[in-house]
């Protein structure tokens, strides 16, 4: 890529970046619900389930204290899964009103149509995160990390958000319909409940460890875990960077596919 092309792509992404973000300022009712929906799941499980499931944990002394330590992770992650909604609806709304075909006629590097859209999902996602812990804190979590682990479990829930938004991107791209790309991520809100977020995987039967243990969102949960709580980790950073990586890859270079591919095919 030539400088000139790379100073179109930046330029171009930004501004893209600014619209993304001028449509999440003004329609709060799509931020909202990535907010309250993992803040219900939050009081529901610490203080309906919460006395019940920390009493099972290992090497606690059971109850909510505990079990909003071990929960909270996993809220945070299904607040990112959460978030794959509000990108797909808004991708899929530009590709059915036309506006990414009044983009195609422009100069314009095309790939900024959809790094607007994931960025702007980055921080909004971020934010939504930021108050979903806050309100886990207020309840009771109470995480141990130093600055540095801070930094680092920053770090990889937005190197898990760039992969989930990039993926959304591509239900957005698929969705005949808004309504449709309304629908399909929620087929990623499964994974924290089919992983380590609520329940440890060896409380599991055999068959569905094995499928909790090998898919993306347990490695990060148990590394945030390690990094916020002070928890065995094992390899799980890697694992978990080494998804976020793959998936990130992959779903980039669908999203540019599907994006250049001829109307109507």
């Amino acid at each position: 890529m030539s400088t000139t092309t790379m100073k179109y792509a930046v330029t171009d992404s930004l501004m893209m970046l600014r619209r993304s973000m001028l449509h999440i300022a003004r329609y709060p009712s799509m931020t909202l619900p990535l907010i309250i929906g993992p803040i219900v799941f939050l009081f529901l499980f610490v203080y309906v389930f919460g006395g019940t499931l920390g009493a099972g944990l290992d090497g606690s002394s059971g109850g909510r204290a505990d079990y909003v330590n071990y929960v909270t992770p996993g809220i945070l992650l299904l607040t990112v899964a959460g978030a794959a909604t509000a990108t797909a609806v808004s991708v899929a709304t530009d590709m059915t009103q036309g506006i990414v075909a009044r983009f195609r006629t422009m100069s314009i590097f095309r790939p900024s149509l959809l790094t607007g859209h994931v960025l702007g999902s980055v921080i909004q996602t971020l934010l939504s995160v930021a108050v979903v812990l806050g309100v886990a804190v207020a309840i009771g979590f109470r995480p141990n990390a130093n600055p540095a682990e801070w930094l680092a479990a920053v770090g990889i829930l937005t190197m898990l958000i760039f992969a989930i938004t990039w993926v959304a991107v591509i239900m957005g791209l698929v969705s005949d319909t808004v309504e449709t790309a309304s629908n399909l991520p929620m087929l990623l809100m499964l994974l924290p409940f089919f992983g380590s977020g609520f329940v440890p995987t060896d409380s599991m039967p055999g068959w569905l460890a094995a499928i909790a243990e090998n898919q993306p969102f347990t490695p990060v949960m148990e590394t945030l875990r390690g990094l916020l709580m002070g928890t065995e980790m094992g390899n799980s950073p890697w694992i978990a960077m080494a998804w976020c990586a793959g998936i990130t890859a992959a779903a980039f270079a669908g999203s540019v596919a599907l994006l250049n591919r001829e109307p109507g095919r």
